[in-house]
């Protein structure tokens, strides 16, 4: 008789996926032309690197600032702000005329970036610790969604638009997402649940208590998120030099893996968590990976693409939501805001440290961002706590 309650999503929950969804199909636009945008300025496989860098470097600082003001003031308002960022930064980003000005455009989007680590929260706000695994993954699939529709869209608006017409786009998308959410989105964390709101309160401040099983967690996000970033900020010139594809061809695989992690993330994380509880998902996911990575390391160009791909998108999808359900059943609910943003800020070290190493490596050897990641998954692996269970 309880189960349907089980598996009913609770409300609030597709407006908050939706607006993830479009946040993240504006961010997925750039994916596959930024680096060859910033080729047309001149820039180096390492300095585009840094620039993908730039964004994480300005998110690591401001995701845990943006989670404790979300449990301060609430969830919406940092959200809408988020999202007014990435528009500025997009615009600023579509308007360059030198890469000191792709670099300005980058940290903008990236210093107003805590929409992820918010909506998580948001996530966990309405639904019991036990479901938050499943929920959380099909939140990825919104990062899916993003994936998919995201790459395309660039693809496209360059083919018909030039090199800068993505980002405009972008920035459009990112301004209609504000607006609808100013009127959509709901509060989950009401006034009565929030902390720091009585400055004449006696009473100690709720604080993160920085386990070990904590920090282990955070390691895991940034290890294996340095591993994806290399992956991702490598693969377009990788698809660039050994298939000869433009920024369309480009967008068009970044589509294609964007579907399987939106169909991974809805059809079988879910009956994954089930089975093998979220730290057995977690650990599936990082084996999955670093399969994948080792994959596309030999020159041997599509059969290598496509099954390496195919591990990378059910293991990320594997990884995602069950690691940050792990965080959030770890700490006390008036504090989670802030653990999501520091969960979110170790995926965003990964993602300083992953695009600066796979683009120095990748000047090596094609290879080398591949094998190296393959390595720093394995790490990973080895830090996930505990056994193979439910808790």
């Amino acid at each position: 008789m309880t189960e349907p309650t089980k598996t009913r999503r609770p409300a609030g929950f597709g407006v908050i996926w939706s607006t993830v969804a479009i946040d993240q199909v504006g961010f997925g636009i750039l994916i596959p032309v930024l680096a060859l945008y910033a080729e047309d300025f001149g820039a180096s496989p390492l300095t585009i690197g840094f620039l993908v860098a730039t964004f994480a470097s300005a998110q690591l600082i401001t995701a845990p600032i943006g989670g404790r003001l979300s449990d301060r003031f609430g969830r919406k308002p940092i959200i809408l702000v988020s999202l007014l960022g990435t528009a500025v930064g997009s615009l600023i980003t579509g308007l360059a005329g030198a890469v000191w000005v792709l670099f300005l455009g980058r940290a903008v989007d990236g210093l107003s970036g805590a929409s992820v680590t918010v909506s998580q929260a948001a996530i966990t706000d309405i639904v019991a610790p036990e479901q938050r695994a499943r929920l959380l993954g099909l939140l990825s699939a919104a990062f899916g969604f993003g994936f998919a529709a995201g790459p395309a869209i660039g693809g496209l608006a360059a083919s018909v638009g030039g090199a800068r017409a993505p980002f405009f786009v972008a920035a459009g998308l990112a301004t209609v997402n504000g607006v609808v959410a100013w009127f959509r989105l709901p509060e989950t964390l009401p006034p009565e649940k929030r902390v720091d709101r009585d400055v004449t309160a006696t009473a100690p401040k709720p604080r993160i208590d920085w386990s070990r099983r904590l920090l282990r967690l955070f390691g895991i996000a940034a290890v294996s998120s340095t591993a994806f970033a290399m992956f991702t900020t490598t693969i377009p010139l990788l698809l660039e030099r050994r298939a000869g594809l433009d920024e369309g061809g480009v967008g068009l695989v970044f589509a294609c893996v964007g579907v399987g992690i939106m169909l991974a993330s809805t059809f079988a994380v879910g009956p994954a968590v089930n089975a093998f509880g979220p730290r057995g998902v977690v650990r599936v996911g990082l084996m999955l990976n670093i399969t994948g990575l080792l994959i596309m390391g030999p020159d041997w160009v599509w059969p290598a693409i496509v099954t390496s791909t195919a591990f990378l998108i059910l293991g990320q999808s594997f990884l995602t939501g069950p690691q940050s359900a792990l965080v959030s059943n770890t700490v006390d609910g008036q504090v989670r805001g802030a653990a999501m943003g520091v969960n979110q800020a170790s995926v965003g070290v990964g993602r300083v440290i992953g695009p600066i190493t796979g683009g120095a490596l990748f000047q090596l050897g094609l290879a080398w961002p591949y094998v190296v990641g393959a390595g720093l998954t394995g790490l990973a692996l080895l830090l996930v706590p505990g056994p193979w269970n439910r808790r």
